[in-house]
Formats: C-alpha cells, structure tokens, sequence
C-alpha cells in the first residue's frame, strides 16, 4: 500500500496537479476573506471568526476534490497500467487505501496554511484572542473530514469510467448530493416526518455538528462509515472489472 502511497504522491506533485489545488484552494479564500469587498471580507465585517473560510471551503473542495481524484483509477484504465497494478503483490483493498491517502494527504497539505487565517484573526480583534477557539479547531476538523468523503466518493466515480471527464462530474454530483441534496429531499412532500433521519444521511448537518466545536462520536463515525462504503463499493467495481475479464 505504501508504494501505491508514494507513487501517487509523486504523481501529484510532478505534474503539478498537487501545486495547483493548494494555490487555487487558498487563493480563492483568500480573495473572498480578505480583497473583494462585501459581507464575506473579513475586514470589513467588523467580525473576527473565520465563517467565510468554512461557508466557502465546502464549495471549493467540492470541484478541487473531484479534480485531483479523476486520474486516480481513469487515467490507469485509459493507459491499461491498471492490469500491471493488480499484477503486484498487492491486494484491491492496498491499491483504493494507497490512492485514498494520497488524496487526503493532498487535502490536508491545502488546510494547513489555513493556520496563517487562524493566527491573523486571532491577533486582528479589538481584544486578541477573542475568537471561538473550540468552534474554529472543530470546523478544521469537520471541514477535512468533509473533504476526505469528497475524495472516497472521487474514487469511486473514478473506478467507474476511463474518462477523466466523466469522473470528474460524477464525483461533483456524488459529492454535491452528499453535502446539499439530502437537506433539499428531506423537505420533499412526503418525507415531513422522515425530515431529521433524511438530513443526518447528508455532511452538512454532521459538518454543522463538529463546526459548534464539539467532536460527538456519532459525526465521526458517520464519516468514517461513508468513506468506508465509498472505497468499498470501488473495490467491488475492481473485482467485477477482474471477473469480467475472467470470463
């Protein structure tokens, strides 16, 4: 798994695809926090939190994410390298978590220099250190895991398809009804009474949950059970691929 690890790793940062998520990621924050002018400006809100960053972040993950996992299984089904992956001692599950962690790895490269937003506005209040600092570190918390779902649903979508295109889409729209689709079915006609259950099948309210600052074990099993799903459900994708080629 390591090796699968290391070499995606490699992949990412020696075609500049690594590079460029973490500069779009914090350029376009950055522009919405601190230069365009409006209620998401920071220095002109008169407030010193960092809601913009987690209101926003969601949304730029939501096509960065999908944008660094399309290759991850598409791109070896295009060049047929993939039959020479599962020629290595390794197992299916070995190749998804190898791929899996090179994304989150990525994730987490393009958060940490969000800790420079952290210290600024810590130190920008009429009283410094006048910030929600339970909230804020629960927010970094729920907004990586949000993104590591993101990235076992960009796996999957990859798994399905040897068109980088194609993967990218359905990896937006998979994550996209993750994050937003189940608080809009819940208020469908019909499921009035099936709201709450609807709801706490999306992110958002699980992501809204560990934001307040409070680390419930219930949101962090959740995310842990959907990537799980997530990387399962492409390890069945590669074995019907394996099958099917048997047969």
């Amino acid at each position: 798994m390591f090796a699968i690890f290391r070499k995606e790793i490699s992949d990412f940062f020696s075609s500049f695809t690594g590079y460029i998520v973490i500069v779009v990621f914090l350029l376009f924050n950055s522009l919405f926090m601190w230069v365009f002018p409006g209620e998401w400006n920071i220095l002109e809100s008169g407030y010193a939190g960092l809601d913009t960053l987690f209101f926003l972040s969601p949304w730029v993950f939501l096509f960065l994410v999908p944008a660094v996992t399309m290759k991850t299984f598409a791109e070896e089904k295009r060049l047929g390298t993939i039959e020479l992956i599962f020629t290595r001692p390794v197992t299916e599950r070995e190749i998804i978590w190898g791929k899996y962690f090179a994304s989150v790895i990525l994730v987490l490269l393009a958060l940490l220099p969000c800790l420079i937003y952290y210290f600024s506005v810590f130190n920008l209040g009429e009283t410094p250190g006048n910030l929600d600092r339970g909230g804020t570190w629960g927010a970094f918390i729920g907004l990586f895991f949000l993104a590591a779902i993101y990235a076992s649903a960009g796996i999957f979508a990859s798994s399905l398809t040897d068109n980088q295109v194609v993967a990218f889409i359905v990896a937006v729209l998979l994550s996209f009804v993750l994050y937003s689709g189940f608080d809009s079915f819940a208020y469908l006609p019909g499921l009035k009474k099936l709201d709450e259950f609807v709801i706490n099948l999306g992110i958002n309210e699980h992501y809204k949950s560990i934001s307040r600052g409070v680390l419930d074990i219930r949101d962090i099993a959740y995310f842990l059970a959907v990537i799980v799903i997530f990387n399962e459900a492409t390890r069945l994708v590669l074995l019907s691929r394996k099958w099917k080629k048997k047969h």
